[in-house]
């Protein structure tokens, strides 16, 4: 066993017996600098894993809270309207506004498209993840590089065959978890 693997399963351990100490009697703990630190880990640890798999069988969802252009200016934008949502084969790119009804019906641009060349790269120091894939859809062809950090937080890159390129700030959540409403593909 490698020494790693011993402490992390004897973190898993300490932490296993402070949540059991929790429930008997929670007013009375105190945890150390350092149990804080292992429990922190831990549960960063696990998110890691949720993720992972969550990337693997390739059902997830970008939900926005910010959009920024090549220029660097920041946007706050509503979630459920600007997405990238990754599902098997098929992936949706969409950008919307409460203020007009757009090409969308939803006050932006919906691209539906396959997925090609999906990438993955895994972080384990930093627990993070990093993607590159390809999206092929009916109004062009989208590189999309995107990090993921193990609380879910993440930055997705799209860019295409011109110099602009827009980049998507939020965080990741599972197809089943997520309010995305999808507009219609624009033309």
């Amino acid at each position: 066993m490698k020494t790693s693997t011993i402490k992390l399963s004897s973190l898993f351990l300490t932490i296993g017996l402070l949540l059991i100490s929790f429930n008997s009697n929670s007013q009375d703990i105190k945890l150390t600098r350092q149990e804080k630190k292992e429990a922190r880990r831990v549960v960063q640890f696990a998110n890691f894993q949720v993720l992972d798999s969550m990337l693997e069988r390739k059902g997830f969802v970008l939900e926005a809270n910010f959009l920024e252009n090549q220029y660097g200016n920041r946007t706050p934008v509503m979630s459920d309207l600007n997405f990238i949502m990754v599902d098997t084969s098929n992936v949706v790119l969409q950008t919307g506004s409460n203020y007009n009804p757009g090409y969308n019906g939803v006050g932006g641009t919906t691209a539906e498209g396959s997925l090609e060349r999906f990438k993955i790269v895994k972080d384990l120091k930093n627990l993070s993840f990093s993607l590159r894939f390809t999206v092929v859809t009916n109004i062009g062809i989208y590189d999309v590089s995107m990090t993921i950090n193990s609380d879910r937080y993440a930055r997705a890159t799209i860019s295409g065959f011109t110099r602009g390129k827009l980049v998507f700030d939020g965080r990741v959540e599972s197809i089943y978890n997520s309010n995305v409403y999808k507009g219609r593909n624009s033309i």
